[in-house]
């Protein structure tokens, strides 16, 4: 069954598109703990990040730093955390969360709610600093 990343990829499922490749995509969490967390994942279905292979696992990695380059010009933070949980979507999938304190990665904290008009507002001013 395919996941709810997969259905994202093939179009089924919209989401706020930051960036894509032939590979990867880039796009916001609509559960974010902070403004601008973005998820990025192959397109490939593979559940763990381990499994990826080589070339994949290096290729996901370089364009999350790209993706993170431009959150980091686009949203007020010191730094953009990274995290790998993978268990909440079985699709490997990378977090990218604006950060000023270790705590802004803590992921039981509550979810923020944004309209689509900011979720929109929010991927442009990202997509616009890659």
């Amino acid at each position: 069954m395919a996941s709810i990343f997969s259905k994202i990829v093939s179009g089924e499922i919209p989401c706020y598109k930051i960036a894509e490749t032939n590979d990867f995509l880039a796009f916001l969490d609509v559960n974010p703990i902070k403004e601008g967390h973005v998820l990025v994942i192959p397109k490939r279905e593979i559940d763990y990040y381990f499994d990826l292979d080589d070339e994949l696992y290096i290729g996901l990695n370089l364009f999350c730093k790209i993706v993170a380059e431009a959150i980091k010009k686009a949203i007020p933070c010191k730094k953009v955390g990274v995290a790998v949980v993978g268990l909440e979507v079985p699709h490997a999938h990378v977090h990218l969360i604006p950060i000023d304190n270790v705590d802004d990665m803590s992921f039981s904290k509550p979810r923020l709610q944004f309209t689509n008009d900011q979720f929109n507002q929010i991927a442009q001013k990202i997509r616009e600093k890659l």
